[in-house]
Formats: structure tokens, sequence, C-alpha cells
């Protein structure tokens, strides 16, 4: 991570430490509350560098690892910054509306996701020639829906290791099925809500676009660093089996050439078969 007062300044300019009105508080935050201006609660900024770090090194961690972190944000703000991000990191994600059981009640979401595309190859591949003018625009229509609400997690073919969201008590739903499930949660936390519903609270401004921009982009370039790792050490697991094969080929190479050398060498030590012909010119004489 940056230098620490140099990322503070970036925070600072990005309004990460505001927070919301004093009457709309949590008391919960209060650890992560600098101080209170104008009837408006500042975020310590010192807490938001220590959590983000804490959260990124875990998300780097699962990254490196091979597992999948669930991005969810569908507030207006959010939106946008969180899908490009995610589709940047090859990560799952949903910015248009959470389905209720999206996670509880996985396997009928996968079935939908399923009929999407078949419905996409319906259309592309020319099977759907023969359909009226009027069915292949139901199916589009139909298409397009789905693909609004599905087609960040349409690669998904089980359930999330974790969840990252801008804004929990906006995202409460999410919330609510990933602790059902057991599933790791990282949020950013206004003033307004609670951050123990988290396992991995950020206590940042969730409102402002800048702010959420900045937090979201660290949290995708901890993610990008853990991929990078992880096929870094696919590459020298991979080059290591090439190294351990090209060595056995060389032993078994060996010993088929001793072995081949071991048969010469006991084919020439065999004697003769001439030398026990029996001479047939012999006589036995009786006494």
């Amino acid at each position: 991570m940056e230098n620490i007062t140099s990322l503070q300044q970036k925070f600072l300019d990005a309004g990460v430490h505001f927070g919301h009105l004093k009457k709309k508080w949590n008391p919960k935050m209060l650890p992560y509350i600098y101080n209170e201006r104008k009837g408006i609660h500042i975020i310590d900024l010192n807490k938001t560098i220590e959590c983000l770090e804490t959260s990124t090194q875990a998300m780097k961690q699962m990254a490196k690892a091979g597992k999948s972190i669930l991005f969810v944000a569908t507030k207006k703000q959010a939106k946008e910054i969180v899908k490009e991000a995610a589709m940047r990191s090859n990560m799952p994600f949903v910015t248009e509306r959470w389905l209720g059981g999206m996670l509880t009640n996985f396997n009928t979401v996968r079935k939908s996701v399923k009929k999407m595309n078949s419905i996409k190859k319906l259309l592309s591949d020319g099977s759907g020639d023969s359909l009226t003018k009027k069915e292949k625009l139901i199916y589009t229509r139909d298409k397009d829906k789905m693909e609004k609400v599905l087609g960040g997690i349409a690669q998904n073919s089980r359930l999330p290791t974790a969840l990252f969201l801008v804004d929990i008590g906006h995202e409460h739903i999410a919330l609510a099925e990933a602790k059902k499930l057991g599933i790791i949660t990282f949020g950013v936390v206004d003033t307004n809500c609670d951050p123990n519903k988290v396992d991995y609270p950020i206590p940042a401004n969730d409102d402002a676009t800048k702010s959420i921009e900045i937090i979201v982009n660290y949290v995708t370039d901890a993610i990008m660093a853990g991929l990078s790792e992880r096929q870094a050490q696919q590459k020298e697991d991979h080059d290591d089996s090439d190294d351990l094969k090209n060595e056995d080929e060389i032993k078994v190479k060996r010993l088929e050439e001793e072995a081949q050398k071991e048969a010469n060498s006991r084919s020439q030590r065999k004697p003769s078969s001439s030398g026990f012909k029996r001479n047939n010119n012999s006589t036995f004489k009786k006494k």
C-alpha cells in the first residue's frame, strides 16, 4: 500500500472522510469516527486505511487461492464503477438488482442463467431463423432482461467465497443471504450503518462517486495482484513438472541402456552348444 500520508491526502481529496449527519449515525460506528463538524460526522482516515489494508490482504489471498469474490453495488453512484472493476479483475458482479434468493436459492438462479444462454444460442447460431418476427422479438426482450440482471454471474457455476458490498445498508438482502450461508463479507460502511454486520468493514463515504471509486480501485488492484501471483505460481509448478518429466525420461532411458548392455554381456558369456555334442561313434564294451 502507498505511503500513509499520500494516501490520506488522496482520501481527503476524494471525500472519503465525510460521514452522514450526526442525527443519522449508528452508535456502533463510534470507534471509526474522528469528530463532528457542522452536524456531520468525520470518519477517521487512519482507521479507514487500517481496515482497507486488512480487507485487501484477505481478498488478495482469496484470489491467489482461486476463490471468487462477488461484487455487489446496485445504487446509482456505484454500479458503473463496480461493474467495470469486477470485469477488470474477472470477478462476478451484481449491479442492477439483487434478486431475492440469488444465494440461498442458487440452483433456481442457475436454471435462469441456462435459459438465458440457450436463448442467446438460439438467436446467434441460426437455429432461430424459422421463428417469426414476433417470436424473435419476444426472445430478444427476454434475453436482454435476464442478461441485465444475471449477466454478471453467468459464468459462476457455484456460490462465491466472499461478497464485497458498497453500502451494506442498501444491500441488506444480499448481506443477510451471505450471513445465512456463512459466506465471508467485505463492505464499505458509512456512519449510518452497523460495522459488526460484515466480517471486514471498511469505514468510508459510500455516497460520493470519487470515494467509492478510490476504495473499489484499491480492492480491485489487490485482487489482481493475487491473480498475478496465482498465475506465476502455476507457471512455476508447470515448469517444475516439465523438469521432473524430463528427469524421469532420462532415468528410464539410462535403465533401458543398462538392461541392453547386461543382455549383450550375458549372450557373450553363454557357452557354445557344440561343446556338448554326443559322440555317436563311441562304443561301450561288456565285461
